[in-house]
């Protein structure tokens, strides 16, 4: 049983941030020898700042093997304590650039195809248009996201869903902010013979050229459902695919019907010649959401990039949208 251990004499004056970036830098290589390697110091200095950090906390941080270390209970905690302080210390020092150059700062966002090719272009163009000191890295992620890992372990400042299904929640740790409600639509090429009519009764797209997303995924589940409806199986796949950008060059060069998001089209409809069909499709909730890492303190222009994308989310939903709130990830899956 670890004694109680004194803040004031044993850690705050003592504790330094070089010893938990030594120690992190262990845990992350997996051995003292290539910490001291990576950190440009010798073994005995590492060994030396983890025996001390292990003596001031009166627990053992690392279970040392032949096959190199692995942080205990106490080294993990510690480790993730260490990784939001430094975040933090990072957030601090880009705050004081921006007070010093509000138009300057990077920011890492992480979201599916399907929102880098419709609400991520207008936001960009209008945000970098206002801040063309800031810096945007994009990082794509699976869809549907399962626990968002990345945005977890901070390296991404944002990330932009579309909640298909819940995400797996860990505590309730990430604030979650639903910009908009997007629909599946049925869209063709605008020289389709489809493309002229005024209605369509969905039996009688069952035998065309269909472009579908992969099994089990949201919209496939949702153009199964709408068949279903009409006593109808699921078309014979043509072509199977996430990617909007190929839907799109298929449906403008060739004769297919696909499904996609309404706000996708609303971006290439004009550029691509693409016309949504009269279909009548069963209403699904699909939240278009932001998602933040919870008690983390966002850089003032990720804050106001966040802000961007409430705009250009609005003009995407055709309506007022109701009064920001952050909530949490169990509460927007059960909204």
């Amino acid at each position: 049983m670890a004694r109680k251990i004194n803040w004031e004499s044993q850690i705050g004056s003592r504790l330094r941030l070089r010893d938990l970036h030594v120690f992190s830098t262990v845990v992350e290589r997996g051995s003292m020898a290539k910490a001291a390697e990576r950190l440009g110091i010798s073994q005995p200095a590492v060994s030396e700042v983890v025996a001390d950090l292990e003596h001031q906390l009166s627990v053992k941080l690392l279970d040392r093997g032949p096959r190199g270390v692995e942080p205990t209970i106490y080294g993990r905690t510690l480790l993730k304590r260490s990784l939001a302080a430094f975040d933090e210390l990072k957030q601090g020092i880009k705050d004081i650039e921006f007070l010093a150059d509000p138009t300057s700062g990077d920011i890492s966002i992480g979201c599916p195809e399907s929102l880098a090719a419709s609400i991520l272009p207008p936001v960009i163009q209008q945000f970098s248009q206002r801040y063309p000191g800031v810096a945007l890295e994009i990082k794509s992620v699976a869809s549907p996201a399962l626990d968002l890992p990345e945005l977890r372990e901070r390296r991404l400042d944002i990330v932009i869903e579309r909640m298909s299904r819940p995400l797996v929640v860990d505590g309730d740790d990430l604030n979650v902010e639903i910009l908009f409600h997007d629909n599946l639509i049925v869209a063709a090429g605008a020289q389709s013979r489809w493309a002229k009519r005024d209605k369509i009764d969905l039996a009688e797209l069952v035998n065309e050229r269909w472009i579908l997303a992969p099994a089990h995924s949201w919209g496939e589940k949702t153009m199964a459902q709408a068949f279903r409806a009409r006593d109808l199986d699921l078309p014979r796949r043509r072509v199977t695919t996430f990617s909007v950008h190929l839907r799109n060059y298929l449906l403008a060069t060739g004769d297919y019907i696909t499904a996609l998001p309404k706000s996708v089209l609303a971006l290439h409809a004009d550029r691509f010649s693409l016309k949504m069909l009269p279909v009548d499709l069963p209403v699904r909730p699909w939240p278009v959401v932001v998602a933040t890492l919870r008690g983390r303190t966002l850089s003032p222009v990720a804050q106001r990039f966040i802000e961007q994308l409430r705009v250009v989310a609005k003009s995407l939903a055709g309506e007022p949208l109701p009064e920001r709130t952050d909530k949490t990830l169990a509460e927007v899956a059960h909204a």
